[in-house]
């Protein structure tokens, strides 16, 4: 069912979000046309600030704010000579949570995946090539999704570095805690079995 004018167009751009169905759009655009006015008006105003203010960082590719570089790439504090490459600014933040690593990122923009007309020159694998170059980093973490596109992008990335001679490693993987061995995927089952390691008794 199509409706009216400017519901029908709020349903439409909504539609157009990632993960954002025909039924879910409509949801929201009814949501937006029941709430309160001052509500509308704090969403409007966040998605226009966002385009003005926000921005990727002109050296990692993590979203920045009002400024050219992000806070990680501004600390001083962080270990310069440990790269770790993710897939999107979002990686950033759950490797942050961590709270297990104190170098610095190179966020790359997406993954290989020829399926979506995505390879290597759409990622921001160039700029990666040149932020070694001055040889200050010494090893490169490739903390990319363990998945089909992920560890394509991994396999290609190794390949690029070892040209470089850097010391290259993969962010290990594995079961989840509290998961089930039968509802594991072949990928992550593999990787479980080449990380395993001795049990102390």
């Amino acid at each position: 069912m199509f409706y009216e004018g400017v519901i029908q167009d709020l349903i439409e751009e909504f539609s157009r979000l990632p993960g954002i169905g025909p039924k879910s759009a409509q949801r929201l655009a009814f949501h937006i046309l029941g709430a309160d006015p001052a509500d509308v008006e704090r969403l409007a105003t966040a998605l226009r600030d966002v385009k003005k203010q926000a921005h990727f960082c002109s050296t990692c590719g993590n979203v920045a704010v009002d400024v050219e570089e992000c806070a990680i790439c501004r600390d001083p504090r962080r270990d310069q000579t440990i790269l770790c490459v993710v897939e999107e600014p979002k990686d950033v933040v759950a490797v942050e949570r961590s709270r297990e690593f104190r170098g610095r990122y190179h966020v790359l923009g997406g993954a290989i995946d020829p399926m979506a007309g995505i390879g290597p020159d759409e990622l921001r694998i160039r700029d990666l090539m040149t932020r070694l170059a001055d040889g200050v980093v010494t090893e490169v973490i490739i903390a990319t999704n363990p998945n089909l596109e992920g560890e394509a992008t991994a396999t290609y990335l190794a390949r690029m570095l070892h040209t470089l001679e850097i010391k290259t490693t993969r962010l290990a993987s594995g079961l989840p805690v509290g998961g089930d061995l039968e509802y594991a995927d072949e990928i992550t089952l593999g990787r479980a079995f080449e990380g395993r390691r001795l049990l102390d008794v």
